[in-house]
């Protein structure tokens, strides 16, 4: 096993080989993508899936609430629920930033933790559980050398990747916040339990959502229910879902061609004025106006990431 410092100059060298364009891009493995910026990015709104974030050069600061949270060659990020929040990008005079990004499966996590003797742990003074930066150590980036190397082989990344993938997940389970991603799937549990209703959010997206039936479902309180989901995102239940509907929007019209009307009918809004007006203060823009400038910014090579 190489050293931190080779691991990581390894790291920066296969991801400038493997990447192609600026954005983020889907690999031949599913569930890792590629991160590439060439020019800073200011702080704008983004919604990333859960996955774990390892940048090789650069640096990138993600805001929510109060808190500001660095990834950068030195610390890797977690995002154990889909989360919505503000990110800018930094590019220094080394080059373009680089980074990948690994699906978090919380089946796989779950199997980890049945086998595992030793419980992860985690502070919870450290902020929303839905969110860490952790640093990185020598094992993560020796797993993630060999993540991206099989990347550059088809058969090696079908054969060799899920199984590294795997690793990769059971090193940040036994990382300083590893008892964030133990607690989001244990089902019984108050946070489990938060992590059910953010699932039913994104899978009925369009439907008429009550969080009083949410907090229902999850046995608990409206005020526990808000409690422990802030817990877990930061925000209210009710705000969380307004972000996440504005968001998919965004992505429908940018990716389906679909008007801000229909998108926005699409993702529950009875009031295609009231999704203007939101998306608008939400985004800085009008949805189309939106849209369209990040549309140019693809087509010139320079998309958010």
């Amino acid at each position: 096993m190489g050293n931190l410092k080779q691991n990581q100059q390894r790291i920066t060298y296969l991801l400038e080989k493997l990447s192609e364009g600026q954005g983020i891009r889907p690999t031949i493995l599913d569930g890792v993508k590629l991160l590439r910026a060439d020019t800073p990015m200011p702080r704008v709104p983004v919604l990333y899936e859960p996955s774990i974030v390892i940048i090789g050069r650069g640096r990138k600061r993600g805001y929510l609430g109060e808190s500001c949270y660095i990834y950068d060659p030195h610390n890797y990020l977690v995002l154990s629920v889909p989360m919505p929040f503000e990110c800018e990008t930094e590019v220094g005079p080394d080059g373009s930033l680089l980074g990948v990004s690994v699906k978090v499966d919380l089946a796989v996590v779950g199997e980890l933790l049945m086998k595992m003797k030793r419980r992860p742990s985690t502070n919870p003074d450290d902020g929303p559980l839905g969110i860490r930066a952790t640093p990185m150590d020598e094992k993560m980036t020796d797993t993630t050398v060999r993540l991206l190397e099989c990347l550059a082989l088809p058969e090696e990344a079908q054969i060799l990747g899920p199984q590294i993938m795997r690793e990769l997940t059971y090193h940040v389970l036994c990382g300083a916040h590893g008892g964030a991603l133990q607690a989001l799937i244990t089902m019984n549990s108050n946070v489990g339990q938060i992590q059910r209703a953010l699932h039913r959010m994104q899978t009925d997206l369009d439907k008429q959502l009550d969080i009083s039936t949410l907090a229902e479902e999850a046995g608990m309180s409206q005020s526990s229910f808000h409690h422990v989901f802030k817990s877990v995102t930061a925000t209210s239940p009710l705000q969380y879902l307004k972000t996440l509907r504005l968001h998919k929007a965004k992505l429908l019209m940018l990716h389906e061609g679909l008007s801000a009307g229909e998108a926005a009918e699409k993702v529950g809004y009875e009031s295609s004025s009231q999704f203007s007006r939101e998306f608008k203060r939400f985004f800085g823009a009008s949805p189309m106006t939106e849209v369209n400038a990040v549309r140019s910014r693809l087509e010139g090579g320079a998309s958010r990431v």
